[in-house]
């Protein structure tokens, strides 16, 4: 039986004020893998793909992860937070019953590469109050494991704990850089799994799997990864919520009656504690 139950490519869009991205989960060929309700990667070396940047918007009912792997983008929220993450860093946001952002680039030219994950939030934590974190590349943990680089964003591997917490709902995220080496990575027992391919080539139990490429794994067997030459790659584990879910743009709740609320709250500026940003 094949660990790989299906393979999917991510789709063209545009987001924010028009940044160029690729859509991997949400989009019509992969909808939402619960609790993971999107996920992009943006990669352009073109400003005027990105100088737009993501101005002012609302989100309610989830949580945001941005990871940067080049460039630097800046966060400012209506709670009062602000941060820049840079290559190697993450944020991470959870927007609960109401929260305003902007990320915007802190850069006119050069590489921006980077992915931002949606993770889903239980009914009963949807109208919980708003966190952020910032953390910087050094407070990633890394581990060498056969010859193989996995860095640890969230959830636990090797004894190590990534930085990213959510209590009671924790997952698995592993940015894995593979060489001309082969690495088991065992299950931890979460139903949902998958990995997305963002650089180079492998072979995921003796499958391959292609840049570009999002497998949805069986959650139970362990992955042998291995690559001919270097090759990365995020890896997604969690247990579902396996409650309804609706969406209405940056909205994320369980019902269309929570869906109209959350839109008549923010028109009538009633969605964050703070409606502008500072």
């Amino acid at each position: 039986m094949s660990v790989i139950l299906s393979k999917h490519r991510g789709m063209p869009a545009q987001d924010g004020a028009g940044v160029k991205l690729t859509r991997i989960i949400n989009q019509p060929g992969l909808k939402h893998q619960d609790p993971f309700l999107m996920l992009d990667e943006f990669r352009s070396d073109d400003p005027n793909d990105y100088i737009a940047g993501f101005p002012p918007h609302p989100h309610r009912g989830f949580c945001t992860l941005t990871y940067m792997l080049a460039g630097t983008m800046e966060h400012k929220d209506s709670v009062g937070n602000t941060g820049a993450v840079e290559a190697g860093g993450v944020q991470w946001m959870k927007a609960a019953k109401g929260i305003i952002h902007a990320e915007m680039p802190k850069q006119v030219e050069g590489l921006m590469w980077g992915f931002q994950l949606w993770v889903n939030l239980p009914a009963d934590e949807k109208m919980s109050e708003p966190d952020w974190h910032d953390h910087p590349a050094s407070t990633i943990p890394e581990v060498e494991v056969e010859g193989a680089l996995v860095r640890i964003i969230s959830g636990q591997y090797e004894q190590q704990e990534g930085p990213v917490k959510a209590p009671g709902r924790e997952f698995l995220m592993l940015d894995i850089h593979l060489g001309n080496e082969a690495l088991n990575l065992p299950s931890q027992g979460q139903k949902r799994r998958l990995a997305y391919v963002y650089q180079g080539n492998l072979t995921v139990n003796g499958e391959p799997v292609e840049e570009g490429e999002l497998a949805l794994l069986d959650p139970a067997e362990t992955l042998s990864l291995s690559a001919d030459e270097n090759a990365r790659l995020i890896v997604l584990a969690a247990k579902p919520i396996e409650e309804p879910i609706a969406q209405y743009g940056p909205f994320v709740m369980n019902t269309s009656d929570q869906i109209e609320q959350a839109i008549k709250d923010y028109q009538s500026g009633n969605l964050a504690a703070n409606q502008k940003l500072s």
